[in-house]
């Protein structure tokens, strides 16, 4: 089965390597060229990775390598495409353009997923002719490492497009929960509210960072605590849903002002080497 991925940032390579290690034709999209170096390199330092932690033989590893292409053309990439998996940033116009320019080009069997963490698959599957064939994928960060897709039918989504997706996702080595769409649907709505009070009681001054996410790792068996998973998904990502929580299902999700105002400063997590925390200073958090 041929897999595009659309988008080449952290989740779209991620969803690549997965895709690639489950046995599957991959094609990886994306406008610039360095991304897609940036997560050819990437997808090869996990390889080397799962070849010293011997979770990988060195064939399976050359195998899965060989499976995945790159391309900057969507429209090359996606004409033989069994599943179009979409991984760009949570903007409504972004992801509207995609689906719009893959309906014209892909053939009518093919199944659409976004990887959206919040956005309604049926509005998504509206800017399509084909609506029953789209359904959300959401993966989480670390693709490589987190177990689970949680996959989100839309009103119009056929029982034969979450049978596809949840097959596809299980290949790829997750496990899978299909809930019916929901602002948020399960796993975001509580990740965001718990994220966004960390942040609440930090503007307070009720503790550190690192206490804060010292009680919620320990007191709560978190494996990871708040501030420490917002700056591995990217704060302006977490804003972005938080803003679209706050306007579909009210002022609980009112982001805090604090989140706002690290974003505004370009503190954005690992990504740009300090968010929460300074990662400059090469601490482990």
């Amino acid at each position: 089965m041929n897999i595009v991925i659309v988008g080449a940032g952290v989740m779209g390579r991620g969803i690549a390597y997965v895709s690639a290690l489950g046995g599957y034709d991959v094609k990886l999209a994306d406008l610039s060229k360095e991304v897609l170096k940036d997560a050819e390199a990437e997808m090869d330092q996990n390889f080397d990775k799962g070849i010293s932690r011997g979770k990988l033989t060195s064939s399976e590893a050359e195998q899965a390598k060989q499976r995945i292409e790159f391309y900057t053309e969507l429209e090359q990439a996606a004409k033989e495409a069994n599943l179009i998996i979409e991984a760009v940033p949570e903007k409504k116009e972004l992801k509207k353009n995609i689906f719009e320019t893959i309906d014209q080009i892909a053939s009518q069997d093919c199944i659409f997923a976004t990887n959206t963490s919040t956005m309604s698959p049926t509005e998504i599957g509206s800017y399509t002719n084909r609506p029953s064939s789209v359904i959300a994928m959401h993966f989480f960060n670390p693709v490589h490492k987190m177990p689970l897709v949680e996959i989100v039918r839309g009103l119009e989504t056929s029982d034969e497009t979450a049978r596809f997706a949840e097959a596809a996702a299980r290949q790829m080595g997750k496990q899978t929960v299909v809930v019916n769409e929901f602002p948020g649907f399960v796993t975001s709505r509580i990740s965001c509210l718990v994220g966004n009070e960390a942040f609440n009681m930090l503007q307070e001054g009720l503790g550190t960072p690192e206490d804060i996410d010292k009680a919620i790792k320990l007191g709560l068996g978190y494996p990871m605590g708040p501030f420490e998973l917002a700056d591995l998904v990217g704060l302006d990502a977490r804003l972005n849903n938080l803003r679209y929580l706050h306007s579909t299902l009210g002022e609980k999700y009112r982001p805090s002002p604090l989140l706002e105002q690290y974003v505004k400063s370009g503190r954005l997590g690992r990504k740009t080497g300090v968010g929460v925390y300074d990662y400059a200073t090469n601490r482990e958090v």
